[in-house]
């Protein structure tokens, strides 16, 4: 079991995802897609989102203390951009 936390239009959600194997990038990206079209991310039910919603996305996974798997999918940030 991971957490999958999806940040989109200002809005973030966390939501538990089972995976049975590691996924890439692409995979999360296209997983993140599938619940929030089927209203399976608190706050973030979008029926209509475009299939390359999260095409820009940073992917970045983190194991925490306990060794749960945390996945963030967020909009690349500009650090420092002018």
């Amino acid at each position: 079991m991971a957490t999958l936390n999806i940040t989109y239009d200002g809005m973030s959600a966390d939501v538990p995802v089972e995976l049975d194997r590691p996924v890439s990038d692409s995979d999360v990206r296209r997983i993140a897609a599938e619940l929030i079209r089927a209203g399976g991310v608190p706050g973030l039910h979008l029926a209509h989102l475009r299939d390359d919603a999260f095409q820009h996305f940073v992917v970045d996974r983190f194991r925490g203390a306990r060794g749960d798997e945390r996945i963030y999918l967020r909009p690349k940030v500009p650090f420092g951009a002018r």
